[in-house]
């Protein structure tokens, strides 16, 4: 069941995010205006980061409804009745014999976790989705950035090594370790996907578009990415804890925090700020939403990629909680990275471009770390199976 269970979000995985990867390229370049003579860029993140959240949030919700127990109270359902879960986990727990949880690469806490008063945890649980979707929103504001610095293929080439902050900030952040092959599949995924990318031929899709290229503007969009690289880690390790800390699931958790990174967002698109570096770089005390829509007006061409990149993001968030709630973060995103890996070959099948060597190369260890992986997870899943069925045996001799 476990590894149905990976095999369905891997699929949910690529397929939503390979559609949703076509609608982000194309809402990158000019659409047409109304007027037919003219070509402008939608220049809205703020805006295109609402959409999403805000699908994502009611998808959850659906989610979370139809999945749901019957007469269940709203704040059950939507997990923030922590009493009653709390009592529900430690009497599933007791019938298991007290084993721990099997979320890969998660920390080994015991199932007798001290009990929280209903009120304070869950204004506390809250709080904490509060912080990831700040996170959220700001990665998002400094990745994209980044592009005014530095060329695409050099940000994904650095956004391909997200494995080491997201074990970083788990170690630093809560204290997490991990199992010794984690490391050497970290490493060797970063590795390989590094190299992959560095022995490529082809010219940067992107150049920058502020006419800084020189060593300075290259500092700072190397210093926008680390943020972005470390806010996208404590995204990852804030997200595991909640899950050790909290019991909820995947799809409560992608609930709230798309609830608030849509009020965050909201905010931020139609307050008329100031000049802010990187959160509104657009002075003059201007709000962004606005702009938006009268650009949907005069160019209605943006409407489907903007509906298909907001509703294939939602669909795919689906299937990245699931596998973050039973499989852990440096799961997922070595999901997400391999993607980046497809998306490529499949570009190589499609579009006929040639590997070099080395491209070949990086594709082979990345795929060896995944390889690795696997294993292990077959020899823990073979474990777990060979000692419930000495349980049951147990149990049958009493």
């Amino acid at each position: 069941m476990s590894v149905l269970r990976l095999g369905l979000c891997v699929l949910g995985v690529y397929s939503m995010f390979l559609l949703w990867a076509v609608a982000q390229e194309r809402l990158s370049v000019p659409f047409q205006h109304i007027d037919g003579q003219s070509t402008d860029k939608f220049k809205s993140p703020f805006f295109l980061g609402t959409c999403q959240s805000f699908l994502s949030s009611l998808s959850a919700l659906a989610y979370i409804v139809i999945r749901g127990k019957s007469g269940s109270s709203l704040s059950s359902l939507l997990g923030l009745d922590l009493a009653s879960m709390a009592q529900t986990n430690n009497t599933s727990g007791s019938k298991t014999n007290g084993s721990s949880s099997t979320k890969v690469g998660g920390p080994a806490h015991s199932s007798s976790a001290p009990s929280h008063t209903s009120s304070p945890t869950s204004k506390a649980l809250l709080l904490r989705y509060l912080q990831v979707s700040a996170f959220i929103t700001l990665a998002a504001s400094f990745g994209f950035a980044t592009l005014s610095y530095l060329t695409y293929p050099t940000m994904v080439l650095g956004k391909s090594c997200k494995l080491v902050p997201v074990m970083l900030m788990n170690f630093v952040m809560y204290r997490r370790r991990f199992a010794p092959h984690k490391y050497i599949v970290v490493a060797m995924v970063t590795v390989g996907i590094s190299v992959f990318m560095g022995f490529g031929n082809e010219k940067p899709s992107k150049a920058s578009s502020n006419g800084e290229q020189g060593s300075h503007g290259q500092l700072i969009g190397i210093l926008y990415l680390l943020i972005n690289l470390i806010l996208d880690g404590a995204v990852n390790s804030t997200q595991d804890e909640v899950f050790v800390r909290y019991k909820v699931t995947g799809q409560q958790m992608m609930f709230w925090i798309n609830l608030f990174c849509t009020l965050l967002s909201t905010a931020l698109g139609t307050l008329p700020l100031p000049h802010i570096p990187v959160l509104h770089p657009s002075g003059g005390l201007q709000s962004e939403f606005p702009n938006a829509i009268g650009f949907i007006r005069t160019h209605p061409s943006v409407i489907v990629p903007l509906v298909q990149f907001s509703l294939t993001g939602a669909l795919g968030q689906l299937f990245i909680f699931e596998t973050l709630q039973h499989f852990g973060s440096l799961t997922l995103v070595m999901i997400t990275l391999t993607r980046k890996m497809f998306t490529m070959v499949l570009s190589v099948v499609v579009y006929d471009h040639k590997l070099t060597l080395g491209q070949w190369a990086g594709a082979g260890i990345v795929f060896g770390g995944i390889s690795v992986e696997a294993w292990v997870k077959r020899k823990e899943v073979h474990a777990k199976r060979v000692l419930q069925e000495k349980e049951k045996a147990k149990i049958k001799s009493l």
